[in-house]
């Protein structure tokens, strides 16, 4: 069966590569749910399956689901026939919590992060293959060239690093670029600030990210003596994620006072 290239299909054929993405997995015995994104064939599914009895899939592809049928019985019950982007997280396990893994679409990787932060008090871990340049900007260090919007919004939630690399060769078809996997751990307690206004801020910041936030940041600070504080002598990339919590209070305490 061919992969489908307006789906972003590149099956993954490496078996010692899918066994230990498998097993990146580190709460499975507190979190015993597991939802895999794009299963494709089924070659990290079977080891996932051996996993969890809680198991379940989402495939957008009615061949590759007719095919994983075929070849996994009983996990037919198992497959979610749709649109990742469309799935209600609320209702996949009941509003329990469980663990998100998969060899993502690339098309849509970034996408896939984003709904996973909407949902974050459902999902404490996720492991995942990205393309390199995408895995590397979720989990990039502030001053780093590749520290954005994806990187603070992510870390704001979660503890991120990168496991290992992925050749093209790796797949089939070979992608045309490096891939990475990348482990995402939710941070516990309470953010610290507004997350909708942290996400606003951060997005204004970074859209003019050469400017210093006084310049970028004058349409929501109501009292511009607070363009005194050092933080608004500095570019978004110089600011770490906690410095970003810091400003969202800072921002919000002095526009209420």
């Amino acid at each position: 069966m061919k992969a489908k290239k307006a789906l972003g299909q590149h099956f993954l054929i490496d078996e010692n590569l899918s066994s230990s993405i498998a097993d990146a997995l580190t709460q499975i015995e507190q979190y015993p749910r597991i939802l895999e994104i794009g299963p494709g064939k089924g070659v990290l599914t079977k080891y996932l399956l051996n996993k969890s009895a809680e198991f379940q899939a989402v495939e957008l592809d009615r061949d590759m689901v007719s095919y994983l049928t075929k070849h996994y019985p009983g996990i037919e019950d198992k497959l979610i026939n749709i649109d990742f982007l469309k799935v209600d997280f609320d209702k996949v396990y009941d509003g329990q919590e469980f663990l998100l893994i998969g060899n993502y679409p690339y098309n849509i990787s970034t996408e896939i992060i984003f709904k996973m932060l909407g949902k974050v008090k459902l999902i404490p871990e996720m492991v995942g293959m990205f393309q390199k340049e995408v895995a590397d900007r979720i989990v990039a260090p502030h001053g780093s060239k590749t520290y954005g919007v994806t990187s603070v919004l992510t870390q704001a939630f979660y503890t991120g690093e990168t496991l290992f690399a992925v050749p093209p060769q790796s797949f089939n078809p070979p992608p045309k670029v490096n891939s990475s996997v990348i482990r995402l751990v939710r941070k516990e307690g309470k953010m610290g600030c507004d997350p909708k206004k942290l996400r606003q801020i951060v997005k204004m910041t970074f859209n003019q990210r050469r400017k210093m936030l006084r310049n970028t940041l004058k349409s929501i600070v109501e009292d511009h003596s607070l363009f005194e504080d050092k933080f608004f002598t500095l570019r978004p990339e110089q600011l770490s994620v906690q410095d970003f919590i810091e400003l969202t209070n800072l921002i919000e305490n002095k526009n209420e006072s």
